[in-house]
């Protein structure tokens, strides 16, 4: 057997100390794992992989029509202008795109490398790197590079704009880590998928700015001059000020685009200097998993026990109700994206209408139309918990009081946003002479909603799955539907008495007596909501167990 040979010795440098070698590059690594990741995320179904490679083929016709879009305008005045805009609208997205789509990529988090021994700076350029990898970075390389096409008229543009694309790249991609790193905590966790939920309802809202701000702007028919006031302001903001930094040098001002490319770039070195704090704090603190945060926690909700709410609401059941049905549309998310969109599109429309210049006061009627419609499927909301509800219910009074504490706490919520919503409407839109008109008529119909909701919920509840992107049950579409628009037809039947009686008032000519609408529609609506709920109670009382079987499915 021969001697085995003994083991090298270590290279020493000149001094004699021992010379340890590099370390493997993290960069290939992570950007393997990404790839693994989205390999296997699509593996998961067949319908992901469709979804999946739709939205890359449509995201690469977008890219390359900006490309060209941006390239035909390159000898139009005042192009430069809008090049400035894109740039600030994509950094706006690139800084909200992880707070609303968190799930979007599983690299963001960076608590799942926690246990393993990584340095923070070569840490951030392999993240840095990685994030390079993927739609997003492509379309924005689309944009910069089609903006630096557009306004570059010069070789020291074209040099400048090869320059102001990647810093472009780098910063959006730098500011969307850094973000997502900062609100990691937030992001996983229960009010993280809450933001997440609502992300539909700020895309809505951001598209009608974006609507409404392109209608201003190009309205008074300047073309793209018109853009000029807007990037007079972004053109120092950055990335913005590189791309403005490519029209400065095609001029000749190539002190104004050293400066442009400066700001661009001392942004992107801030933002690695935050992020890298950021990260070294994330990956080293306790997070709701230690024993020091779950006590803090604790005291933090023994202090808050008793307090707020709970001590202005009654005593007995209907303050017990109420104080239930606001946890579910705070805390469940379902619950809070219905609110939420009740009241985000009850509001915009009326804004919107007044943004554009036209409208009436009538479309207040939005708000009431989709509060009151909050009263639909109560039960459904409790899920397979109402069993504990079910369990307090033994008389129709028991039924009815159960009801009216629900539709008392949609109300106190219900009648202010739309007094609100009615006298924004009335001072934006006009004329101030509907406005009893419309307030009566707003809140009977916010009381017809909750008599035909307490009656719908009793007849056809149905279930909404809590762990579901789903709104509604599998087989149970049907019943949702019918439900929803014959109360709304039924609604708009029982609030018919009302709008005779204000067509009877002009019809007559008495519009000094208008005012009669307010309290008229007032009372008609607390009236028919009460009718409603009597009607409703025993039903709901005889059918507990069908209740509980169709709110308890999927």
């Amino acid at each position: 057997m021969t001697a085995s040979s003994p083991p090298a010795a270590p290279a020493r440098t000149p001094s004699g100390a021992p010379h340890a070698a590099p370390g493997p590059s993290l960069t290939p690594v992570f950007i393997r794992l990404k790839l693994s990741l989205m390999r296997n995320g699509l593996r998961q179904s067949s319908g992901r992989t469709v979804a999946y490679v739709a939205s890359l083929v449509v995201s690469l016709l977008c890219a390359a029509g900006v490309l060209a879009g941006l390239v035909a305008l390159r000898d139009v005045e005042h192009a430069g202008a809008l090049g400035v805009l894109l740039a600030g609208l994509l950094t706006l997205g690139w800084a909200a795109m992880p707070l609303f789509f968190p799930s979007g990529d599983e690299t963001l988090d960076p608590t799942r490398l926690v246990m393993l021994p990584l340095r923070p700076r070569p840490l951030i350029v392999s993240l840095l790197v990685t994030s390079l990898v993927g739609i997003g970075p492509v379309f924005t390389l689309a944009l910069a590079v089609g903006s630096a096409i557009m306004m570059a008229h010069s070789a020291g543009a074209a040099v400048v704009g090869v320059l102001a694309v990647v810093l472009v790249v780098l910063v959006c991609v730098a500011l969307a880590r850094a973000v997502a790193t900062a609100n990691v905590r937030l992001l996983t966790s229960r009010r993280g998928r809450d933001l997440a939920v609502l992300s539909g309802l700020f895309v809505a809202i951001g598209a009608q700015g974006v609507n409404i701000g392109t209608q201003k702007l190009f309205g008074s028919g300047g073309g793209l001059s018109a853009l000029e006031s807007v990037s007079d302001v972004l053109r120092w903001v950055p990335p913005a000020s590189a791309v403005d930094a490519v029209r400065a040098a095609s001029e000749g001002s190539y002190g104004r685009a050293v400066l442009g490319l400066a700001l661009a770039a001392v942004a992107l070195g801030l933002l690695l200097w935050w992020w890298s704090r950021t990260l070294t704090r994330v990956m080293t603190s306790p997070d709701s998993s230690t024993l020091q945060a779950v006590e803090q926690d604790s005291a933090r909700k023994q202090r808050a026990a008793g307090g707020g709410l709970q001590r202005l609401l009654p005593e007995g059941r209907t303050g017990t109700v109420i104080l239930r049905m606001m946890r579910y549309a705070w805390r469940d998310p379902k619950s809070k994206m219905s609110w939420a969109m009740a009241f985000g599109v009850g509001l915009l429309v009326p804004v919107v209408s007044a943004l554009q210049g036209g409208g009436s006061i009538y479309t207040a009627f939005s708000a009431s139309t989709l509060l009151g419609m909050q009263m639909y499927n109560q039960f459904g909301q409790d899920t397979s918990a109402f069993w504990m509800v079910a369990s307090t219910i033994s008389t129709p009074r028991d039924a009815f009081l159960e009801l009216r504490a629900r539709g008392l706490g949609l109300a106190m919520v219900g009648v202010p946003f739309v007094t609100l919503v009615v006298v924004g409407a009335a001072a934006s839109l006009g004329p101030w002479s509907a406005f009893f008109d419309v307030y009566g008529l707003s809140l009977a119909l916010l009381g017809a909603l909750v008599a035909t909701g307490a009656l719908t919920s009793a007849l056809f509840p149905y279930s909404i799955p809590a762990e579901s992107n789903k709104n509604i049950a599998p087989g149970q579409g049907a019943i949702a539907w019918f439900s929803l628009f014959g109360g709304m037809l039924t609604s708009g039947v029982l609030a018919a008495p009302v709008v005779a009686l204000l067509v009877w008032l002009h019809v007559a000519g008495l519009h000094s007596l208008l005012w009669l609408m307010l309290p008229v529609g007032a009372a008609y609506g607390v009236g028919i909501a009460l009718l409603g709920m009597r009607v409703a109670a025993p039903r709901v009382a005889a059918r507990l167990p069908e209740i509980l079987g169709a709110v308890s499915k999927g």
